[in-house]
């Protein structure tokens, strides 16, 4: 059956141009979503079957009927009213759909409240519309997992080539729903590259802000040092106004509490076209050889990338050294936070709930091993010997040890040192350093090698500096316009 949209309708829709349509009467909440749910059955589940949506909202169709209403009688609440946004299979919802990070232990997991930011999404007006499909525990389960996979979602495709490319973790299905055209907006989570990395892969703008801008109660949590939601969209715009409806200070999340009058007002307010004229940006380009050797990197297109921010009007300082970028980082901090973040999290689920530890859900999935441990389960298994306790001096030297390291040492000591705005890196390969450090970063679409491959290069800067590159980001993608639509060759 194919049902006929209006001539509005395309793939590459943004929030503007959805407003001023719903504004006019050309087009409703409703029908969008109808839109995409068409998108999703013809090529997420279907076709090529990109299997990147993992639920979708039962109630999202009554949802917009309600909000098309409300516009009606009421005015619209603001840029996202009637919207849809999908979330990372992490983050609560307090509705039909269920929170399990991918595993089958928590396939059948309703959790009893909306996570903070989806309060926050609901109340500006954004529908949501389903939960995508995420590397399993964030890519916490096993060393062979490949990107994008988990024992209960199976693998996300990366929609610009066949099933062996690379499609980025771990917020994988929230890239791709989002570069596929099956929702406008969508939010991931990162702990190390979980954002920006399938951003750059899939041609889409993913922003990872500082740690404590945006809350991260009634979310899965995998380190309480790096975690963090953050906006993927098609264009800087969208994902300013994304980021716009999920900063707050939340009573729950310690950490949203440094945030205090570091929230801009308004992060539109940054989408300058001329922001890199007079900015001054450093490059990294001193990346470890098998980085370049990967196949994610194309010198072309860098090159080409350093070339627009010269003629953008930035003052470009190449080849800058960050000290600490080469070192040999330990993982204390992630190992040690996730066995005691998730042993938690775990243990407060119902008492039906078939696993509240990680030990349980480890025999939990080696009693149905053939579903649940394709690639094993070695990174769980690890972490199990760890204490849940957080006191041992391995973990607290490695937590000290990070933050100077990738703070004093990492990428304030290059901002500092070259007077720079931001620091450009290409691809993801600054995710570590600036996870490390709890620093933004926001990943931008630089073009696409000859096989067709996305490429990208991403921003980073200091705590709170979500408003510079933005600024930044937007003033490249204006001059670039690089990114341009996956082609299913099926219809």
């Amino acid at each position: 059956m194919t049902i006929k949209f209006k001539e509005f309708f395309k793939e590459e829709l943004t929030i503007y141009e959805i407003q001023l349509a719903m504004e006019n009467g050309e087009i409703t909440s409703r029908e969008l979503i109808m839109f995409y749910l068409d998108r999703i059955a013809k090529y997420d589940q279907d076709g090529p079957k990109i299997n990147c949506m993992l639920e979708i909202n039962p109630d999202a169709i009554f949802i917009a009927e309600a909000l098309d209403n409300e516009r009606k009688t009421k005015g619209a609440r603001g840029p996202l009213h009637g919207i849809p946004v999908v979330l990372k299979d992490n983050i609560e919802t307090n509705d039909s759909m269920h929170t399990s990070a991918g595993t089958i232990a928590l396939e059948n997991h309703l959790a009893s409240n909306d996570a903070f930011i989806v309060k926050k999404l609901r109340d500006a007006g954004a529908v949501i519309l389903g939960k995508t499909n995420m590397t399993e525990l964030a890519n916490g389960m096993a060393s062979e997992m490949w990107a994008g996979y988990s024992s209960r979602g199976g693998q996300t495709l990366n929609p610009y080539g066949d099933e062996n490319l690379f499609v980025g973790g771990s917020s994988s299905g929230s890239a791709v729903a989002v570069a596929a055209n099956f929702s406008v907006l969508s939010v991931g989570t990162e702990t190390d590259a979980s954002i920006v990395s399938p951003a750059i892969q899939n041609s889409v703008v993913g922003i990872k802000p500082t740690v404590g801008l945006i809350s991260r109660s009634g979310i899965i949590p995998f380190t309480y040092s790096q975690d963090t939601a953050g906006p993927i969209a098609r264009t800087v715009t969208d994902a300013a106004i994304l980021l716009n409806a999920l900063t707050g200070i939340d009573k729950d999340d310690a950490a949203s509490y440094r945030s205090a009058n570091n929230i801009e007002q308004d992060y539109t307010s940054f989408l300058d076209w001329k922001g890199l004229d007079g900015a001054k940006v450093g490059i990294f380009n001193n990346a470890p050889k098998e980085y370049y050797e990967s196949g994610e990197y194309d010198e072309h297109l860098f090159k080409k990338a350093i070339q627009v921010l010269k003629e953008q009007g930035a003052t470009i300082i190449e080849n800058i050294e960050i000290p600490s970028f080469h070192r040999e980082w330990k993982w204390g901090v992630s190992l040690y936070e996730l066995r005691h973040s998730l042993d938690n999290y775990l243990a407060k689920l119902p008492s039906h709930m078939p696993v509240h530890s990680i030990s349980e859900l480890i025999q939990f999935n080696n009693n149905i091993k053939e579903r649940a441990l394709k690639y094993g389960q070695d990174k769980l298994e690890h972490r199990e010997k760890f204490p849940n306790t957080l006191r041992n001096p391995e973990y607290l030297h490695a937590k000290l040890e990070d933050l100077y390291f990738s703070q004093e040492l990492g990428i304030d000591y290059a901002l500092q040192k070259y007077e720079l705005d931001a620091i450009v890196f290409p691809s993801y390969i600054g995710s570590t350093i600036s996870a490390k450090a709890g620093y933004p970063s926001i990943a931008i679409p630089a073009g696409y090698m000859e096989s067709g491959r996305p490429f990208g290069i991403t921003f980073v800067g200091t705590a709170f500096s979500e408003a510079v590159l933005i600024k930044l980001g937007f003033a490249f993608e204006q001059a670039t316009k690089c990114r341009r639509s996956p082609v299913f060759n099926i219809y």
